[in-house]
């Protein structure tokens, strides 16, 4: 009946793993799958209810089981809200689990109560866990109660040890993504095992097969879960669902108790995303539309009475062109913008004045000339 290890039940004190043993990590896959979730449209359909009912392997009905997911806040951060419930009697012992978790958008847990007990009628046992983020680490608090027997415990781990932990909360929204998007080969997260001891957690894809619910045929989708513990035996689980990630079946290997699907859920309907538009592109013939041609007409105007307007305020400005353009093609220049760079910079006011004498070798501006005879003794040095 338990949703975590069948050791889950028993009352034995598991002793740590050795110190000798490196803490596990999650696979370079296991963390870019972490990464690439969008909670926007990763997450868009996974918040339902799920209910089965728990039988034995003789068909006989044990309990109940289920599974509700939603959106909520906790401390201020956005997350999901997770809670699980088992509950039942085997062999006429009540027994069951409660699993109540706050799930951050990349799986990471926020906080997670998880609550197993067996009422014995000699020994009853009643275990709790609590995993708080508190300053980046994590704080495990465990009370386990056999009898009159309490033992309490506590423990902090490193948040880099926990990169890639899923806890048991964070794994049930966890197997309705891989629904949703797939499962990456070489999966390989980390998880508690029953005495919260780090290990490897393997998770691998199992063959579609098809499942009768209430006389309805359905093709189901199979995820296998495998806690890898360094100081018990491996534990291993097999779910199956839905298409839209309705949980149909779930099963611990070896145990003789199953969770199943009693009544085919209604199916959660993807919306249609409408296709974008497209548009293509036109060209512009503003001529054409007679309100740009009046605005264009308008704006123009504008400018045309501007400049006037400057024109008439800087009267020199006429002379200074009509200087320029004179001399320009006086001088005829094959470097128009160096010829008038110079020409200019006799305005300036950060330039040095040049020397009147800068030019006395220079080329004449003015041509030869027959009446000009004595042209060339000016141009000749002094001795």
């Amino acid at each position: 009946m338990s949703l975590t290890t069948s050791s889950a039940t028993s009352g034995d004190i598991v002793p740590p793993p050795p110190a000798d043993i490196p803490p596990p990590q999650a696979s370079t896959e296991a963390i870019n799958f972490l990464e690439s979730i969008v909670p926007e449209t990763d997450f868009k359909y996974l918040t339902f209810e799920d209910h089965l009912v728990t039988t034995s392997d003789t068909g006989k009905e044990l309990g109940e089981f289920a599974v509700t997911i939603e959106p909520t806040k906790h401390k201020g951060q956005e997350c999901f809200l997770v809670h699980a419930n088992s509950h039942g009697a085997i062999d006429g012992v009540p027994c069951g689990t409660s699993i109540t978790a706050y799930v951050g958008n990349n799986l990471e847990t926020l906080e997670q109560q998880h609550h197993e007990y067996v009422k014995l009628e000699n020994c009853p046992l009643d275990r709790k866990t609590f995993i708080v983020k508190q300053d980046g680490d994590f704080v495990i608090n465990r009370v386990i109660t056999q009898g009159e027997d309490i033992q309490r415990s506590s423990k902090t781990v490193n948040h880099d040890a926990m990169k890639g932990f899923i806890s048991e909360g964070s794994n049930l929204l966890l197997h309705r993504m891989f629904i949703e998007k797939g499962i990456p080969e070489n999966l390989q997260l980390i998880s508690f095992d029953s005495d919260t001891n780090l290990c490897p957690a393997i998770y691998r894809r199992l063959e579609e097969r098809t499942q009768t619910v209430d006389k309805t045929e359905l093709k189901v989708f199979g995820i296998e879960r495998t806690i890898n513990s360094a100081v018990d035996l491996p534990t291993t689980w097999q779910s199956y669902f839905m298409k839209d990630g309705h949980l149909t079946n779930r099963v611990q290997v070896g145990s003789p108790v199953t969770m199943k699907l009693a009544f085919v859920p209604p199916y959660i309907i993807r919306d249609e995303e409408p296709p974008k538009p497209t548009f293509e592109k036109q060209p512009l013939r503003w001529e054409d539309d007679a309100q740009l041609y009046s605005q264009f007409l308008d704006r123009k105007e504008e400018l045309k009475a501007d400049h006037a307007k400057y024109m008439r305020h800087h009267p020199e400005l006429k002379a200074l062109l009509a200087d320029f353009m004179q001399f320009l093609l006086l001088r005829k220049p094959d470097d128009v913008i160096s010829f008038a760079a110079e020409y200019f910079a006799a305005f300036s006011t950060t330039m040095p004045s040049p020397s009147p004498y800068l030019a006395s070798t220079s080329v004449t501006p003015f041509p030869n000339s027959r009446t000009n005879t004595k042209i060339e003794q000016l141009r000749a040095p002094t001795r």
